[in-house]
């Protein structure tokens, strides 16, 4: 369809000549292409953000006022007959390609589609998995909790003040919740210990459980990452020791790792727990016999790798969650998963789980 003279002022010759010259090379340029993807990006082309119409539209504040209504009816027009030839043109098209389909060799429809490849596991969900099947056999039950957990469940229970220096290390992503109290200060949580907390304040002793699951902190280098997967434990009854404590989980290393696999405690400091240690296990990514090596990056040449934090429960975290530390004590301990598969899988870099190749997955 040509434009008619007529439905644009005289005074406008420019623009007319531009929309008519455009309908012919859109029409020839469409007849000579043969694929969809071609058709849609010459009408991005032309009618696009960037396209040619579009920069006619912009121009209109150049237009006498007394002749916008006559010039933006026939730019409107002109994009109808555009539309309509890019749809000519598509359906024509499709029409070709599935008469070159039938026109082609038969094909047997009764034969088996190709089957689709199935996904790997990751190792983390592995090594999750593997652990607390570890821990239900030692007489753990499997609790969980929410990722969005308040702060007094977070911190403040734990033995965490507002103002403990602690909490520099672990102050994460805070996060509004809609109609949701003023003083309910809520975040990502830094720890699966949150879980502890909601078991004990809800369940009376004896408890033994376990948990997993995504937490998030400020870290990120090859052993670490801002988001990882941690599973916490504890045991609450009356007269538990520590003793009880190394004996339960000498007993889970030498299961994931090994009856020969060396591991040690070592004195440190956690607010929630009292006294408080470190275990270690043998670095896998030392060569040397004595398990040393000074150029091991992971290790940093010690030899040795933490894989949990863990303690006797401090009274005060007892007595937040109504529990009375006069007559009952009990254990606890916190794991990261992505530093137990890099153990158990000799993975070198925290950040290749993060990075999801196929090829590294498929491995698993």
């Amino acid at each position: 369809m040509r434009l008619d003279k007529a439905h644009v002022s005289p005074s406008s010759p420019s623009v007319l000549a531009q929309l008519e010259g455009i309908q012919d090379r859109f029409r020839t340029a469409l007849s000579g292409l043969d694929s969809e993807l071609a058709l849609r990006t010459a009408r991005a082309e032309l009618l696009g953000k960037k396209g040619e119409l579009t920069a006619i539209l912009r121009g209109m504040a150049q237009v006498p006022p007394d002749q916008k209504k006559q010039v933006g009816e026939a730019v409107n027009r002109v994009r109808e007959e555009l539309e309509a030839i890019f749809e000519a043109a598509l359906v024509d098209l499709k029409r070709k390609q599935r008469a070159a389909e039938l026109a082609g060799p038969p094909f047997d429809l009764s034969m088996p589609g190709r089957p689709i490849p199935r996904g790997h596991r990751h190792p983390v969900s592995l090594v999750m998995d593997e652990v607390l099947d570890i821990f239900r056999s030692l007489g753990f039950e499997i609790a969980w909790g929410p990722e969005v957990e308040l702060e007094v469940n977070n911190f403040e229970k734990l033995a965490f003040p507002p103002d403990h220096p602690a909490t520099d290390m672990q102050d994460t992503f805070w996060v509004d919740v809609a109609g949701a109290p003023a003083k309910w200060r809520t975040l990502l949580r830094t720890h699966t210990s949150s879980v502890q907390v909601r078991e004990m304040s809800d369940h009376g002793p004896p408890l033994a459980l376990v948990s997993g699951g995504a937490v998030y902190r400020r870290d990120d280098d090859v052993t670490h990452s801002p988001m990882f997967h941690q599973i916490e434990g504890f045991y609450v009854a009356r007269d538990v020791s520590f003793a009880e404590l190394k004996g339960v989980l000498t007993a889970f290393t030498q299961r994931l790792y090994g009856e020969s696999t060396p591991i040690r405690f070592r004195p440190s400091y956690f607010p929630f727990v009292e006294p408080g240690a470190e275990a270690d296990v043998g670095c896998v990514f030392c060569s040397e016999e004595d398990g040393t090596r000074a150029a091991c990056r992971v290790c940093k040449g010690t030899g040795w790798l933490e894989v949990l934090g863990c303690g006797m429960i401090h009274p005060s975290v007892l007595t937040a969650t109504g529990i009375d530390p006069e007559w009952y004590s009990g254990f606890a301990f916190g794991l990261g998963v992505e530093r137990i598969a890099m153990l158990r899988y000799g993975i070198p870099d925290i950040r290749v789980l993060f990075e999801n190749d196929p090829r590294f997955l498929a491995q698993f």
